[in-house]
Parts: C-alpha cells; sequence; structure tokens
C-alpha cells in the first residue's frame, strides 16, 4: 500500500470532490477520488491487507482489516458526495451486502422492549428480519408503503423503517411527512434508498436520520458486486451502526469496493437511460389489455406519481405489471429476447422475473417485476410487445 492510497480517506475531503452546483454527471465522476498525485493512478486499485504497519499505539485511520480500508475510504466518500451532495457532516459506511447494511441499521438501534414499524409490502426478507427482531424480543408493526399508512401505527416507535419506492409494488410514501411525525413521537427514521438511488432521492435532505441501500442494484448496476451501505449524519447512532459492522464482520471485500466506485462513474449515464426506456416501457405497457396493475411512479395517471414527483429527482429503472395467470406469465419470460429471466434489478441489461415463484411477496401469481436495462429504448419495447403477443398462445 502506498502514501497516496492510505491517505485517500483526508484527500477525498479537502479539494477533490465536485464543485457546488456541479451536475450529477459531473458528480458521479468525480466522487471519492483523492487528491492528484503524480504518478498515481487516478482510481488507486483495491488494497488487500488484513492488517497494516502499526508500531507503537494504534492510531492512524487503518489497523486492522475489519475496521478500516483504504479502498472502503474511497467509497464511502464518494457515496456520501452523491447522497448529501456539498456536506462534510455525513458518514458512509459499506457492508457486504444490502441485507448486512438493513441489518446494521436495525439491530444497531433497537433493544429489547422497543418498537420498530416496517413496511408490510417491502423487500421479501423483511418477513425473516421481522421474525429476528421478535426473537429478541421486539415489538414489529407493519403498514403498507401507500397511503402513508404507517402514521397510523407510529405510536410509541423507535424506528421507523421507510421503503419508497417499495419493492416489488412501487408505492411511494411521502418521507418528509412520515419524518416529520416520526421525530415528534421521539422515533429514528431510515429509509432504504435501493430502487431510488442518490441521483433519484435524497432521504437525508427528506428528514431521514439513515439512507440505506443495496449497492448489489442500480448503484454499481453490472450484476457483479454485492454491496451495501449506510449514511447518516449523527455521529452517535452512526457509531453504533460501525460497531455492529465490526461485531458481525459484515465488511465488503476490497475487490467489490473497489468495482463499486469503478461503477458509480457512469451511474447518471446508466440511471438517465434506464429512467427514460423505463418510462417508454411502461407507457407501452399501458395499452396492453392483458396487463393489469401497471406500476411505475413516473407515469402522469400512476397513484403515486404526485408525491413522487415532489420528493423524487428521477423515478427509477423498475416497473410492475400483472399478467392473467402464471402460466402467461411465464410464456412471457420465456419469450423474451433482450430480456434474462433473473431476480434483481438495475443492471444493464435488462431482467425480469415474476417474482411470486420465490413466495415471499404478496402479489398475484401473474405479478412481473421488470428491469430496464441500457438496451436502446425502441428495441426493449419492442421485445416486450412481441414476448406478450407470443405468449397469448
Amino acid at each position: 500500500m502506498n502514501d497516496s492510497a492510505a491517505n485517500g480517506a483526508e484527500g477525498t475531503r479537502r479539494g477533490t470532490r465536485a464543485p457546488a452546483g456541479a451536475g450529477d454527471g459531473t458528480r458521479a465522476v468525480r466522487a471519492g477520488l483523492p487528491e492528484p498525485v503524480k504518478h498515481e493512478p487516478t482510481l488507486p486499485g483495491p488494497v488487500f491487507a488484513a492488517h497494516f504497519h502499526l508500531p507503537g499505539d494504534p492510531t492512524g485511520p487503518y489497523t486492522y482489516g475489519r475496521d478500516e480500508n483504504p479502498t472502503w475510504s474511497l467509497l464511502e466518500s464518494a457515496i456520501g458526495e452523491l447522497e448529501v451532495p456539498g456536506e462534510d457532516d455525513v458518514e458512509t459506511l459499506v457492508f457486504a451486502s444490502g441485507m448486512a447494511a438493513i441489518s446494521s441499521v436495525l439491530f444497531s438501534q433497537l433493544r429489547s422492549g422497543d418498537t420498530v414499524v416496517l413496511p408490510d409490502d417491502g423487500y421479501q426478507a423483511l418477513p425473516l428480519v421481522r421474525t429476528q427482531l421478535e426473537a429478541y424480543g421486539i415489538e414489529v408493526r407493519t403498514a403498507p408503503t401507500g397511503g402513508d399508512a404507517q402514521l397510523g401505527v407510529l405510536d410509541g416507535a423507535r424506528l421507523l423503517w421507510i421503503e419508497s419506492p417499495s419493492n416489488p409494488g412501487l408505492d411511494v410514501c411521502d418521507i418528509r411527512r412520515l419524518a416529520e411525525a416520526a421525530h415528534a413521537r421521539g422515533a429514528l427514521v431510515a429509509v432504504d434508498n435501493t430502487l431510488a438511488t442518490p441521483l433519484g432521492q435524497r432521504p437525508l435532505d427528506l428528514g431521514a436520520d439513515f439512507s440505506v441501500a443495496s449497492g448489489t442494484k442500480q448503484l454499481t448496476g453490472h450484476g457483479d458486486v454485492l454491496l451495501g451501505y449506510v449514511t447518516g449524519r449523527d455521529a452517535q447512532t452512526m457509531a453504533a451502526v460501525r460497531r455492529w459492522r465490526k461485531i458481525v464482520g459484515a465488511i465488503p471485500g476490497p475487490m467489490e469496493t473497489w468495482l463499486a466506485h469503478r461503477s458509480i462513474a457512469t451511474l447518471q449515464l446508466r440511471v438517465a437511460r434506464q429512467n427514460t426506456s423505463a418510462l417508454a416501457v411502461a407507457e407501452a405497457l399501458r395499452g396492453r389489455p392483458e396487463v393489469t396493475g401497471l406500476r411505475y411512479p413516473g407515469l402522469p395517471d400512476d397513484p403515486s406519481y404526485a408525491i413522487a414527483s415532489r420528493q423524487m429527482r428521477r423515478y427509477g429503472c423498475v416497473v410492475s405489471f400483472v399478467l392473467p395467470t402464471r402460466e402467461r406469465a411465464e410464456r412471457f419470460l420465456d419469450a423474451l429476447r433482450l430480456v434474462d429471466d433473473a431476480t434483481s434489478f438495475g443492471g444493464v441489461r435488462s431482467t425480469a422475473e415474476r417474482r411470486g415463484r420465490w413466495g415471499g411477496d404478496a402479489v398475484p401469481e401473474g405479478f412481473i417485476r421488470l428491469s430496464v436495462g441500457a438496451e436502446d429504448p425502441a428495441d426493449l419495447v419492442a421485445d416486450v410487445l412481441r414476448a406478450l403477443d407470443a405468449s397469448a398462445h
């Protein structure tokens, strides 16, 4: 490890970030880069180290590989610059997966006897989380994302967990309204921002205490990295998250971390293309008689459009809809040529799946979650419509 890599965390905050008022593309390309050093790479390679030279007292940023790593520091700085541009009073911590990040907030902030409010239409792993929370003596209340229904079960809660847009149903809630109500009752607020990404929505600016996301999805966008992160402003609550990461060892590898940082440089380009194409696909699906339950927050007639337009800067790359039967949905997926039948979302290659096959989401058997990639919009729309035609027989 060379000095420029070791000092990367400090260098990113001193002057390499994008200037105030810079656009998202400039910010994404420059985020987290260390100060230029002659003959050194603009983005240092991954630092593979379990331990570091450490004579004398254990002071300084890097002591042991489970606690800190220079490659993490650069990525954490980059994500912080995207989540809360131009501010220094934020901290980001990266994790081995999105679920590791989610767990770190829940289990670092809650104690036996506390109450947490979760969405009942969120990510399919949340029921597993609920079982574990209840085993630790934590009361779990749930309500739907839509209609700000979580407001009705907030009293006495220690933590409110918001997922907006929700996965896979794409409902949206008024984050600012919920955050203000939760804080008035003494509760912390965490927002799962995976579907929106920091370029689509900034939860901390909307009043949340934590912005949490799976970097596996659109943030990195290539389907080759498992990653999660937590960003927050409060030093005390973030110290608890950091301590949890240390205790459970839910740390990302340096190679995955480096790949994630490299991928962020194209985030704005990917998001712009994918959002435009997602709207085109949603508009094409709107005219199909066999399609019901179509949801995309960017459609003007979507139930969430008004709220989403107030708090989101971009609407995301996921479109959901329902086909009449399980068999019709499976025929549709088999007929697609430019869309892979795969789980997850946010990648440059479009994917789709019949979400009910996992058994953890309260969706109809014919429910499709379609993640729109970076293919040409006209080609993608043509493929989806052709597959709908083919699946009719």
